[in-house]
């Protein structure tokens, strides 16, 4: 078992903590970094135009994607592809925040999609919104099981017409 020290205070510390528990000062150990970290040369505003980050440094901090387009375990970028992640205008991931958001828990102000969605229209198992599809939820205007708001189906139907005009 290695000793260590607090380089400031010298009072010992657990090999696997990062702060000293007497003074607080970060112990900044070398270790074996884990995942990968991939930036792209190209940068929009000095960002990277795709950054894909997932695993820890060799600090053992948890590595960030941040990008114009963001992929990894945790991310933030204008498009983000993440386990937990911001996307500024889409998000795809487990816990998602983004103007568009699809997640197994979503928030978005425009539209998320989700086991848990929450967002102006949202569709999902549990949501809260404006307009709402799902199994149980809260909505001004609500389509579930049990709730049948002709106005949700319709503001549904427009905005899926939206998206089928969008791509076509």
């Amino acid at each position: 078992m290695e000793n260590l020290t607090c380089p400031k205070c010298k009072h010992p510390v657990d090999p696997e903590t990062n702060f000293c528990p007497n003074c607080s000062e970060p112990l900044s150990r070398k270790r074996k970094p884990t995942g990968k970290e991939w930036k792209s040369e190209r940068t929009i505003f000095g960002y990277p135009l795709v950054h894909i980050a997932y695993g820890r440094d060799e600090l053992g901090r948890k590595r960030v994607a941040k990008g114009v387009i963001a992929i990894g375990q945790y991310g933030l970028g204008v498009i983000t592809i993440a386990q937990f992640g911001v996307g500024i205008l889409f998000g795809f991931g487990q816990f998602m925040l983004g103007l568009i958001a699809l997640g197994q828990v979503a928030f978005a102000p425009f539209f998320a999609a989700g086991q848990i969605a929450i967002g102006y229209a949202a569709i999902g198992q549990v949501v809260l919104a404006e307009y709402g599809i799902c199994q149980i939820g809260w909505a001004t205007h609500l389509w579930s099981g049990y709730i049948k708001d002709p106005d949700a189906l319709s503001y549904f139907q427009d905005l899926w017409q939206v998206i089928k005009n969008f791509f076509s």
